[in-house]
């Protein structure tokens, strides 16, 4: 037998069946060994190698690693399933989310419509108004971004000449939530169809009159109300309002917010009217809306537990401070309110979106369209049937009581704008409040949440505890930078 060249792979195999020798090529077993040969593999380093195979063995082998493929490929393609599955159902939600928005921003956000309506009548001399100009003709007055969340109702930032401000507009067909003979919203039959062509400038002061007692109540000072109201009409200040100004304005007249911008256009919690075209008017903005609070993406409103929203609301609010300054702003509109000039309002919604503030953290009421005359509200109540009294209440939080032996809600609201303004201040102030004065503020608070409208002595009580929590709070910010 010839020696192994050193560089070539020995092989003996000793089985029972007799020798291999090197001529064969590779180990292999034999097919008729009853048992599996035992193999020697050495190699040139001396190792060695022992280990049984047999024809069946390698079939196992290769069947072993044709399963394992199989089962690699099953898996891969149920990876590859399961990741085309999650990519579809991601578009498919996404889809719907950017179509649901979309919808919703065309529903809502008609300012194009609102515009083309007001600029149709304004060309056709049935509307005139000291925005109109600017609206219709020379175009520096432009519609901005929108901030509607009713699409009768439209709200849009807006720009006229170098002034910001907020543009609102009622749609025709916009239902107008005012306290007449019922607490329903009603439509007007025509838009602008009065005054008439032919009515006189006293006649009109007559209807004005009418209109403003019916919903303020017998005032002393009412032909001083209404002399307002003609100067605000004249928008081109020429001394004399024409029939389409006065179209324009006893449209406006149907509105709350508007009724109560000329109300209190001398202080200085309510945006200043700029202008009006028809039933279109312009106020002033306020650059910090809400009061406080953060407002999520409506897909996580509904996942957002509403204590934990609460809590977050209050996170992002300014320094106590400044807080307690804008919360004086408050406390001073609702004393403007209380027994005005012209007669008592009633603030009917409270929640944060009704309010803003300044840079300089002076409040302003930038939601005034649940602010009613409180005269129309009690007249209103006395003709509203019920069965309980969740269903004595206007807007969200002006309620009283229902008198189930009549079916009818009571004409006297259950609890006075202050009370309601407390509690809405409670959370807002006592989180940050300085440890010292945190028990005095609570108890303050907790006495003006107390307020009840059917109360004896009411109103003394009212100015009692407003001017007590003025003074608390000023004292605490009169030294500072903030005041």
């Amino acid at each position: 037998m010839v020696p192994p060249n050193t560089d070539s792979l020995a092989v003996s195999t000793k089985t029972k069946a007799g020798l291999v020798t090197e001529d064969d090529p590779l180990p292999f077993c034999h097919s008729d060994s009853l048992e599996p040969p035992l193999q020697s593999l050495t190699v040139t380093s001396g190792q060695s190698w022992y280990g049984h195979c047999s024809p069946c063995s390698r079939l196992t082998v290769m069947q072993a690693g044709h399963v394992k493929g199989i089962v690699g490929s099953a898996r891969l393609s149920h990876v590859r399933v399961k990741y085309l599955f999650l990519t579809w159902l991601a578009v498919f939600v996404g889809s719907w989310v950017i179509y649901v928005q979309y919808s919703s921003y065309t529903e809502l956000c008609r300012g194009r419509e609102c515009q083309n309506n007001i600029c149709d009548k304004y060309r056709k001399g049935v509307i005139d108004g000291s925005a109109c100009s600017s609206l219709c003709e020379k175009g520096s007055l432009y519609f901005g971004r929108c901030l509607s969340s009713k699409p009768n109702n439209q709200v849009y930032t807006g720009s006229w000449g170098d002034v910001d401000g907020v543009i609102k507009c009622q749609l025709d067909d916009v239902l107008h939530y005012e306290l007449g003979e019922e607490l329903e919203p009603r439509k007007e039959a025509a838009l602008f169809e009065k005054p008439t062509r032919g009515t006189s400038v006293e006649k009109f002061k007559e209807m004005v009159s009418s209109h403003l007692k019916a919903k303020v109540g017998e005032q002393a000072n009412l032909a001083s109300l209404v002399a307002l109201i003609l100067t605000v009409a004249d928008g081109n200040k020429d001394g004399r309002v024409s029939l389409p100004e006065a179209k324009s304005a006893w449209a406006l007249l149907q509105l709350n917010e508007v009724l109560l911008a000329v109300v209190l256009q001398d202080r200085e919690h309510t945006p200043k009217l700029l202008g009006f075209c028809g039933d279109l008017y312009v106020v002033e903005r306020v650059p910090y809306t809400p009061l406080y609070g953060l407002s999520l993406p409506w897909p996580l409103e509904l996942w957002v537990p509403a204590g934990f929203h609460r809590s977050l609301d209050q996170w992002f609010t300014p320094s106590w401070p400044r807080k307690a300054k804008i919360s004086i702003g408050l406390l001073e509109l609702v004393e403007d309110v209380f027994h005005g000039p012209f007669g008592s309002f009633l603030m009917c919604d409270m929640r944060p979106g009704s309010f803003g503030y300044t840079d300089r953290h002076d409040l302003r009421l930038v939601d005034g369209r649940l602010v009613v005359p409180e005269e129309a509200f009690r007249r209103a109540m006395r003709l509203q049937r019920c069965q309980e009294d969740q269903d004595c209440v206007y807007g969200v939080d002006c309620r009283t009581t229902c008198d189930r032996a009549e079916g009818r809600c009571m004409a006297q609201v259950s609890q006075p704008n202050l009370a309601r303004a407390c509690g809405a201040l409670k959370d807002y102030l006592l989180r940050g409040v300085p440890s010292h004065l945190r028990d005095e503020l609570e108890k303050q608070l907790y006495a003006c949440m107390a307020l009840r409208g059917s109360a004896e002595h009411m109103e003394m009580e009212h100015s009692l505890i407003l001017n007590n929590l003025k003074t608390l709070l000023w004292k605490q910010i009169s030294h500072t930078k903030d005041s």
